[in-house]
């Protein structure tokens, strides 16, 4: 099958390679039927050889000189068009940010200010928006770099340590290197806050309270805010699993979206407060020891797995185009029914989705066809990416079965 793109007076740039610079690019075409080019650093991943994207790797694209150098480049390449980028990482999206004002005339780098962005990615931060709007989080202590290691938290162990700063911590790998660390005692946490700064980060550690409970407590939280700070569509996800290898840990592998906002709906007066704009993504956990939905993290930007807002009926890429592209007035949206989003075989589902509820309701949606896996899409089924693609899904077997303790 090929894919007839429509010539539009915009162009989507996408900057990244995983899986969320594919639902973007898939979003793009379901709306608008063109074709999104994905600058990414290796030849790897889902937009690689797919038939939506054209695919620009450079291993230096994510550095200043030849990030700007490519989009000048490719801004003169089609002066007569809006080249609207888009980052799908911390990273990109800092960048973009940062670089905004340097970028040509015809391009649009849809962000705030990378002052008040930096801020806002700061998780300690975010915590302090929390407490003055009433949102819910967990008891938190931020460690801060050459701290002595004999403090005193109000929690008991076990413990979640991560960093404040995700893109200055990603920057400097080592062996022993997670997302996100589950800490059993003091002497593991002092080991791993050794290690951590020893590869060379100096930002701040966020320790918190563990909230019990296993992946089904989980919810995401989508939002996109306009061009004026107000908030036009709210997309809340429950999460069934996520996955649990070392590096991957945290990322969303199945999600129902859920209709009703309930207690999450605050976070409207958080984000028009701060006169956010632009893609908020949130990671938020359910207590059960106090019945509150308590607040993780804020990411600046649609999260990894967006297309459970687009598989929802909310498509990620139209509200970056009717606000910025055509300049149109939004009207507020949530999604109005259940829908599953699963990057796993349904075997995964039925064997690690312990809640028969949660794991019913799923099946039930995988059944009716109110389903989708977003880097399987009809048409776009090129040998080389089919195969990749096919060897990671089915690989999520195994890698459940090794690490899922839930």
């Amino acid at each position: 099958m090929q894919f007839n793109f429509v010539d539009r007076e915009f162009i989507p740039v996408v900057l990244g390679g995983d899986i969320n610079t594919y639902s973007v690019a898939r979003a793009f075409w379901e709306q608008y039927q063109v074709q999104t080019h994905v600058f990414g650093k290796y030849q790897t991943g889902p937009s690689f050889r797919s038939k939506l994207t054209a695919y620009h790797p450079n291993p230096k694209i994510d550095e200043d000189e030849t990030f700007l150098a490519t989009m000048r480049a490719f801004a003169a390449e089609h002066a007569d068009k809006k080249i609207l980028v888009m980052g799908c990482g911390d990273n990109y999206v800092a960048m973009a940010a940062r670089l905004r004002d340097q970028l040509p005339e015809n391009m649009i780098a849809p962000y705030i200010d990378f002052d008040l962005m930096d801020t806002f990615q700061r998780k300690e931060q975010f915590y302090r928006f929390c407490d003055k709007h009433g949102l819910d989080r967990p008891g938190t202590f931020v460690y801060q770099k050459g701290m002595p290691l004999d403090f005193e938290l109000d929690f008991p162990f076990p413990v979640i340590l991560k960093p404040s700063d995700g893109i200055d911590y990603w920057a400097h790998p080592f062996d022993t290197q997670y997302k996100v660390y589950i800490i059993d005692t003091r002497e593991q946490m002092q080991q791993v806050i050794r290690d951590i700064y020893a590869s060379g980060y100096s930002d701040d550690l966020i320790i918190q309270d563990m909230i019990p409970g296993n992946d089904e407590y989980m919810r995401v939280l989508t939002t996109y805010s306009d061009r004026a700070g107000k908030v036009k569509m709210m997309c809340l996800g429950h999460v069934l699993l996520e996955e649990h290898a070392p590096h991957a840990g945290g990322n969303h592998a199945v999600i129902v979206t859920e209709p009703e906002l309930g207690p999450l709906a605050g976070i409207k007066d958080l984000l028009e407060d701060l006169g956010y704009r632009g893609y908020a993504n949130f990671d938020v956990k359910y207590d059960q020891r106090d019945g509150k939905f308590k607040f993780l993290d804020f990411n600046t930007r649609q999260g990894r797995s967006n297309y459970y807002v687009t598989g929802s009926g909310l498509n990620v890429a139209k509200y970056y185009v009717e606000d910025w592209i055509y300049g149109h007035e939004l009207a507020f949206e949530t999604p109005k029914e259940p829908h599953l989003w699963s990057v796993v075989p349904k075997s995964v589902i039925k064997k690690h989705v312990k809640d028969p509820k949660n794991r019913k309701q799923a099946l039930d949606l995988w059944r009716a066809g109110k389903h989708v896996n977003p880097v399987f899409m009809k048409g776009d089924n090129g040998l080389n990416r089919t195969l990749r693609m096919v060897h990671t899904y089915l690989g999520y077997n195994k890698d459940f079965d090794r690490y899922y303790r839930g």
